[in-house]
């Protein structure tokens, strides 16, 4: 049986300063609801530059509280003017010193379901993301949304299918990978791992990147967002690899039931074998 979700993704360029990005992204999620974007995603740390490109406690200024800081607010008040689920990527505050690198989940009508925090943390040059974020603490939570169960995983952590698993055992159909991510040290993986991911675990991805060269570093981001389905196929056009873009693509979520009965990789799963894993 078809059900299908409208889904947006929005791929920006720093502009300059955290005021003008988050007037860009409102107006990204407005061009995604005039399409009828039931649901969009936000690229990772969107409303700042990727600061982890060095290490300089000036970028801890950016954090906020979730769901109490200012972003998070006005993004459920968007949410709510547009019936739209949103998944907002933003640097955290829990306390003075602690950070992290989270995901806001909003409900369409405005409510504040969760959040999820980065689990995996790079430190290798022009990733220096140690010196900013805690590892996530929170699990792989899946969030019961207008548009169904789905998860957010986050940039780096793509390399690691662990998470991606725990999603997909979760219940998620559509997980959400924001990212920040750049030409010289992983663009040949970025549109091998996600369809991989999606097959492995049957469900719906959304990958997004951001776009251009930041003041920071050298490192020039390569956009080329995309959501794949279930079978590891892109669902409509590669976004650019320059250009700002707003993804909107129909996922038909009928497809999941339809893999799972063909490959039925859950089913055969051999959890019993894989204690040794889970070891350090």
């Amino acid at each position: 049986m078809s059900e299908v979700v409208r889904a947006g993704l929005v791929q920006q360029r720093w502009t300059g300063d955290k005021e003008s990005m988050i007037k860009n992204a409102v107006d990204a999620i407005g061009v995604a609801a005039s399409q009828g974007a039931a649901v969009v995603c936000l690229q990772e740390l969107f409303y700042g530059p990727y600061f982890p490109q060095v290490q300089d406690a000036e970028y801890y200024s950016y954090t906020e509280a979730v769901p109490d800081g200012p972003t998070t607010e006005l993004m459920r008040d968007l949410a709510r003017q547009h019936n739209m689920v949103l998944v907002v990527p933003v640097y955290e505050i829990e306390q003075p010193g602690v950070y992290y690198n989270t995901a806001a989940v909003i409900d369409a009508d405005g409510t504040y379901l969760g959040k999820y925090r980065k689990q995996h943390i790079p430190q290798v040059k022009g990733f220096w993301e140690k010196f900013y974020f805690k590892p996530g603490n929170l699990g792989y939570p899946v969030f019961d949304t207008a548009v169904g169960r789905i998860g957010v995983y986050i940039c780096y952590e793509r390399h690691f299918p662990e998470g991606w698993r725990a999603l997909g055992l979760a219940g998620a159909k559509i997980v959400f990978n924001p990212s920040a991510t750049s030409r010289s040290l992983s663009e040949y993986l970025w549109q091998l791992e996600q369809p991989a991911a999606a097959v492995a675990n049957e469900y719906f991805i959304g990958a997004i990147n951001r776009v251009g060269v930041e003041p920071l570093g050298d490192n020039e981001f390569y956009g080329q967002t995309y959501f794949v389905d279930p079978r590891g196929q892109f669902v409509g056009d590669v976004a650019s690899d320059a250009e700002e873009e707003v993804v909107v693509r129909d996922l038909d979520l009928g497809q999941l039931a339809e893999v799972r009965d063909l490959w039925a990789f859950y089913r055969d799963r051999r959890p019993d074998t894989y204690d040794s894993l889970a070891r350090p």
